[in-house]
């Protein structure tokens, strides 16, 4: 939510890229205040409350741009910690061409590893600008580069791959794949910048590329690096827009929408969704379509207008019910009616009709992969608990845990059971709730 505490500050990041500690950082804040004839008395308490959300004085920011080399312009035009050189993208600055992209994707595998924890890189006008760029950027290809000759063998090895771990990821989580995805990120990226190909493998190669550089941002989110998931994805944009694949990027384009809306910037994700769908392709199959205005619904419902959102439901609700098996696409296949129910259960719960809500989210959960079952766990055990059933809500609650416990690594799905926990509250004098609270923070942080 909006003024929500950062889980690492993006003064934290600066710092620990620099490799400075508290202490170093503080000192190396004092010499170069002496420098600029400013006397600063920080220490490493100072720099911990400014990392946990704490404003600094104007001189204190003064001396930190000038020692970052900050441009004062760039100070005054942002709000701290704005200014902070935390939000270069490349993909968000590369051209929209064949070359472009294949730098995006290098610089992903080369700096992928590099997470904002707690804050999204990618908002505001740089986000609906990606958008608009999607929109307007030509897929044309460039001659091949040289290189070893890419087969179709190969390339068709990397794609089942890529099916296996997807097909992993909703058993397991995301969290304990990731290192798998980016490898197969790094190998399809290599492939494009030093191979020799036709061009049939080319376009091959490049819907590749956005399927694993989506996958891998999907995980990494899942693993609770949200900015380095929404990396992911511009390099899956980009990709999609270079193979001509736009359906895939009005997939994209939605799936960002998730990151955004729950950082607090609900009316953004109604911006992508509605840029997706005013400019996917008219050829968009029936179960696509019923997807995106699903994933509208659910933007709608974020941002409270309840009335469109119930609309948007049935037009998805509708769309569904016209699919036809033949006509789903790949990257799409894991989508089905645990998903219809999931998105259902939220948007009623939201306008109020709990025990709707609660009928939707029990057949979302009886439907879903075990990874998926732990996210909604705690969805259900919030309308359960809406509804006045608590012994219900922690029935679905313990489940979500058992799932962390044994089988799924998501700390998405830890973090919700976290909030349906401070949801507890009121009622932590039960015995049921105090064991439900124990065994969650039994759970390791990366569950």
């Amino acid at each position: 939510m909006p003024g929500e505490p950062l889980a690492i500050h993006p003064l934290t990041f600066v710092r620990q890229s620099h490799g400075w500690g508290k202490a170093e950082f503080a000192r190396l804040m004092r010499a170069h205040g002496k420098l600029l004839g400013i006397s600063l008395a920080t220490n490493r308490t100072t720099v911990w409350k400014w990392e946990q959300g704490q404003e600094p004085d104007a001189d204190a920011q003064r001396v930190l741009a000038d020692l970052l080399r900050v441009p004062p312009p760039q100070i005054q035009a942002q709000r701290w910690p704005q200014w902070l050189p935390v939000w270069e993208v490349t993909g968000l600055t590369a051209p929209w061409t064949e070359a472009g992209t294949v730098e995006a994707l290098a610089d992903l595998v080369g700096s992928g590893r590099l997470d904002r924890r707690g804050f999204l890189t990618i908002t505001g006008a740089a986000l609906t600008g990606l958008a608009a760029s999607w929109v307007e950027a030509p897929s044309a290809f460039t001659s091949a580069l040289n290189g070893d000759r890419v087969t179709d063998k190969m390339v068709s090895t990397i794609e089942q791959r890529i099916s296996t771990l997807r097909t992993l990821d909703d058993q397991l989580g995301g969290a304990r794949l990731l290192e798998q995805a980016r490898g197969d990120l790094a190998l399809t990226t290599g492939l494009l910048s030093a191979g020799r190909y036709t061009d049939q493998i080319r376009v091959r190669l490049y819907a590749l590329a956005a399927r694993v550089s989506h996958l891998t941002g999907w995980m990494a989110y899942d693993a609770g690096l949200r900015s380095a998931g929404q990396r992911y994805y511009v390099g899956a944009l980009r990709s999609a827009r270079t193979a001509g694949d736009d359906a895939f990027g009005a997939f994209i384009l939605a799936e960002m929408g998730v990151h955004v809306s729950e950082a607090g910037r609900t009316a953004e994700r109604v911006g992508l969704i509605s840029t997706a769908l005013d400019n996917a392709p008219r050829t968009l199959s029936t179960y696509t379509q019923s997807f995106l205005y699903l994933h509208k619904a659910e933007a709608l419902s974020r941002d409270g207008d309840h009335r469109k959102a119930g609309t948007t439901l049935n037009r998805a609700a509708s769309l569904w019910d016209r699919h036809t098996a033949e006509e789903n696409p790949d990257w799409l296949d894991w989508f089905g009616e645990a998903q219809l129910k999931s998105t259902e259960g939220k948007v009623l719960l939201r306008s109020g009709q709990v025990e709707r809500a609660t009928s939707s989210l029990e057949a979302s959960i009886e439907k879903a992969a075990p990874r998926d079952k732990a996210v909604r766990s705690s969805r259900l055990a919030e309308a359960r608990l809406a509804g006045g059933d608590l012994d219900g809500a922690l029935d679905a609650a313990n489940y979500g845990v058992g799932l962390l416990e044994d089988k799924v690594s998501s700390v998405r799905a830890l973090d919700r059971l976290k909030e349906l926990s401070a949801r507890l509250e009121p009622h932590k004098t039960v015995p049921a709730t105090r064991e439900f609270r124990e065994r969650l923070q039994a759970l390791p942080v990366t569950a």
